[in-house]
Order: structure tokens, then C-alpha cells, then sequence
């Protein structure tokens, strides 16, 4: 699951092209199938957006949430295609764009009526 944070006013004009260029990441990199995009828009008021010196008013946070098992490598891969694809197809600086990866254990994630580490049927590979 994907949680994208940023002011209002900025992100809801790119929403939808941010949401495919942050997926189009994930199946180039992790080979992730085309109907497992999962992403969270959160538009915020500006007095409810609090962020570092030096960025403007389109600093964006993406919090990237995923089962354990990818390479360190293939994090950073990934990482580095958002930089790249974010910034060439909507013009974000690098600047105002902040990733993070938080990885849980496969026996914490829940889905389809079971944890991730009883699931035997995903069309994706974790450990990549």
C-alpha cells in the first residue's frame, strides 16, 4: 500500500499522473502486476502540512508500505525510478519529494482473509 501526502492545492492536480507514474515504478522494478495498485491520496490543508526548510509549497511524502523480502538493492532501484520518473513526468524536483520504504514481516500483513505469509498465490515475487 501507497500513502501519498501533500497540499491540497498541489496535489490534486497530479494525482492521478503521480499515481501512475509511482505504479508504473513498481511493476518496472518489482515486476508488480498492473491490478495491484494500492495508493492512499491524502490532500492536506496547508496549516495542516508541516515540512522541512528549503522546499516549496509542492513537497510531496510517499510512503511506500511492503512486505519484507526485497533486496536492499531493488529498494533503492525503486527508489530511484520514483526520483527520476516523478521528476521528468510532472516536473517535481527531486527537492520537495520524500520516499520511504516500511517493510513489515509477511505473517503482519492481512489480506483475503489471511496473513501474507499463508498466502501461496501471489502473482508477484516478495524477494527480489
Amino acid at each position: 500500500m501507497i500513502i501519498i501526502y501533500g497540499i491540497k492545492e498541489k496535489l490534486n492536480p497530479i494525482k492521478a499522473r503521480l499515481s501512475d507514474v509511482i505504479h508504473s515504478c513498481m511493476q518496472s522494478v518489482l515486476d508488480m502486476p498492473e491490478d495491484k495498485r494500492a495508493h492512499r491520496i491524502v490532500p492536506l490543508e496547508r496549516e495542516d502540512f508541516y515540512y522541512p526548510g528549503g522546499r516549496s509549497d509542492a513537497y510531496t511524502v510517499i510512503e511506500i508500505n511492503m512486505m519484507a523480502g526485497r533486496k536492499p538493492e531493488t529498494q533503492k532501484d525503486l527508489i530511484k525510478a520514483i526520483f527520476s520518473e516523478v521528476e521528468s513526468k510532472l516536473g517535481l524536483s527531486s527537492v520537495d519529494v520524500e520516499i520511504t520504504i516500511k517493510e513489515q514481516q509477511p505473517y503482519q500483513w492481512g489480506f483475503r482473509g489471511m496473513t501474507g505469509d499463508e498466502a501461496n498465490d501471489l502473482k508477484y515475487k516478495v524477494n527480489v
